[in-house]
């Protein structure tokens, strides 16, 4: 349990705050999902996620709060309702429909719950009332309160890495800003925040490597790699966060979890294609691979047809220790043009441009 979920859980329910949590899929499920306020997180901020059930539970609190008998007979708000309040709190301008429409219950009924969280019928949503009662009890303003706890701690996080861009834009040295930024980049860093940094530092790192093509030997044209970001941290891009031209590499930016499923997820999203992973880890990039080999191997159950297939996918492996070193290796203006994208894509993500 979050020590600030804990915090509310206690404030509402005293000694009986336990009790409460663990009687409450839908209170385990926010619990699971906001992993991002820590710096260490394994995960994204599932805002999408969030605000699609934050959403249903803002009006249903104004009109069924511990209604239960009334709430039974009630069909769902419209979606637009509820997108269009989505869309005005923190970091949701931006949200896809998805979560809405079905990746909180797909995600919800992974976890051993047989219900659907949402009930969506004919194009309006309301939530499943057995996740709003625990006991006799009514938990959804506890949920609300979470929830906007939560996005509180979101916009201090945000807050401050924007001060440390600010204290980055003033120091004057170059190995001044490259101590700042070797601090920014640390296995803590948040999932968002290490994938646009990475991408600028791999960025000005390619873009000085002149690469010649052609369908002739007579007729090379001559070209400097370029990587392109293909979104939002959030975006449903398949698999693919970072794509160069004109080699038409894949980069996917990932963590060291407890085990390497999404590594091989990943690699199927693209059909095999192969991929270059950028993981947020000081493990080195042997101890990785060698990790990732063992774990194909086992899934595999030897099979040299699968064993091939995945091994083959994986073009290269960049971990913190290559950013960190590539990044001492640009000159002054290449660390200055670094510094102008993180701030250029930070604020894309918080839709501040």
């Amino acid at each position: 349990m979050r020590e600030f979920i804990e915090e509310i859980l206690k404030e509402e329910y005293q000694n009986k705050f336990e009790y409460i949590f663990n009687n409450s899929p839908l209170l385990q499920y926010l619990d699971c999902k906001m992993g991002a306020v820590y710096g260490n997180s394994k995960t994204r901020r599932s805002l999408a996620n969030i605000y699609a059930i934050y959403s249903i539970l803002n009006f249903y609190v104004e009109d069924f709060y511990n209604q239960k008998e009334k709430y039974k007979s009630f069909t769902g708000y419209p979606y637009t309702k509820l997108f269009s309040f989505c869309r005005q709190l923190y970091g949701g301008e931006k949200l896809q429909n998805h979560a809405l429409n079905s990746r909180v219950n797909g995600e919800f009924k992974n976890k051993e719950n047989t219900n659907e969280l949402i009930i969506i019928d004919s194009g309006k949503y309301a939530l499943h009332i057995n996740f709003l009662y625990v006991d006799e009890i009514d938990i959804s303003k506890t949920a609300i309160k979470i929830i906007q706890k939560y996005i509180q701690l979101l916009m201090e996080k945000d807050n401050a890495f924007v001060k440390d861009l600010e204290e980055l834009k003033t120091l004057k040295t170059i190995n001044e800003k490259l101590d700042k930024l070797n601090t920014m980049l640390t296995e803590k860093s948040e999932a968002r925040v290490f994938e646009i940094i990475s991408y600028a530092i791999l960025k000005n790192h390619y873009k000085g490597t002149k690469i010649y093509w052609g369908y002739s030997p007579q007729n090379l044209q001559q070209e400097f790699l370029t990587l392109y970001k293909t979104g939002r941290t959030n975006a449903n891009d398949g698999g693919i966060d970072f794509v160069m031209k004109p080699l038409g590499r894949f980069f996917q930016v990932t963590e060291v979890m407890e085990n390497y499923d999404k590594y091989l997820l990943d690699i199927d999203k693209v059909m095999r294609f192969p991929i270059t992973f950028v993981i947020k880890t000081l493990k080195t990039k042997d101890i990785v691979k060698s990790e990732l080999d063992n774990f194909i191997q086992i899934k595999s159950g030897g099979m040299e047809i699968i064993i091939n297939r995945y091994k083959q996918a994986i073009e290269e492996i960049i971990t913190i220790n290559e950013l960190k070193e590539w990044m001492s290796n640009l000159f002054d203006v290449e660390i200055n043009a670094v510094i102008n994208d993180i701030e250029m894509y930070y604020k894309l993500e918080m839709n501040l441009l």
